[in-house]
Order: C-alpha cells, then sequence, then structure tokens
C-alpha cells in the first residue's frame, strides 16, 4: 500500500481544495486520510465482494407510495406461508425506492441485521405488520425510513 505521506515525500508539497480555497496537506491531515483510505476500502470490498458474486443479493424495488406513507415494506409472508426476508438464500438486501418510474435511492443491509432490526421495532411497537400485495395475500412490515439506522 502506498502511503499519502509517502507521495509527499517524493513528490514535495501537495495541495487539496477545500471549501473553496486551496490548503497544503500536511503529515497530520495526511495520517488522517490514510486511516479514512483504509475504512474507505472497507465498503469497496463489500462491493467487490457483491459485484464478484461472493455475496447473495436480494433486491426490491418499492414504488412511489414510499414517498408520502415514509415506510417501506418488506414482505414475510404469502398466503400464510413464509416467503421474501423470511426465506431468502441472500446475503445482502438492496431495497430500492423509484418514484414515477425512476429510480431515487435505496438501502443496502445485510439480512441477518435487518431481520434483527425488523423484530426490535416490531418489539418496541414502532413497526406495523400490514397484509397487501396482490389481493392482500401478503404479510408485510413496514419499516420507518427514518428508523432504518
Amino acid at each position: 500500500m502506498i502511503y499519502l505521506q509517502d507521495i509527499i515525500d517524493t513528490f514535495g508539497t501537495i495541495h487539496i481544495e477545500k471549501g473553496g480555497m486551496w490548503m497544503e496537506i500536511t503529515e497530520k491531515y495526511s495520517k488522517g486520510f490514510d486511516l479514512d483510505l483504509k475504512f474507505g476500502k472497507l465498503g469497496e470490498e463489500f462491493v467487490r465482494d457483491m459485484q464478484l458474486g461472493n455475496r447473495k443479493i436480494e433486491v426490491k424495488t418499492e414504488r412511489d407510495i414510499w414517498k408520502t406513507t415514509g415506510n417501506i415494506a418488506i414482505e414475510l409472508r404469502y398466503r400464510g406461508n413464509p416467503s421474501g426476508l423470511s426465506t431468502t438464500d441472500s446475503n445482502v438486501w438492496v431495497h430500492l425506492l423509484s418514484y414515477k418510474g425512476v429510480i431515487e435511492g435505496g438501502f443496502m443491509f445485510k439480512v441477518d441485521l435487518l431481520k434483527e432490526k425488523i423484530k426490535k421495532l416490531h418489539k418496541s411497537g414502532d413497526l406495523k405488520m400490514v397484509m397487501g400485495g396482490d389481493d392482500n395475500m401478503s404479510q408485510m412490515a413496514l419499516l420507518p425510513i427514518k428508523g432504518l439506522f
């Protein structure tokens, strides 16, 4: 791994634009940058594992209603039988938010942590269970977007 300080030692003073002003990258800044870089690699490796197929991914897309309700709906049962999150064998749950046919953003969860989150929200009373979907045959957890993290 090449550290920012190695680049400074080799090439001399480096400046970075921050808040509309140019400032010198000092040794103290470069040490912090190296720590940030190491932390950033954590996320890059997680995404790389997904791209390489080392993680199974479940992708769901939420239609427009999340905009007005502030909730996302996660299916747990269909026709009385476990389904959706209850039966997925994926490691990662990607929940995209669509509005008027355009993906505006979304969330990515480790499946085991999402299941824990639903249990905690249900136990605390901060989660609604509803029937919905085709012919109202799906039992879904309505998770408040503001309470997801």
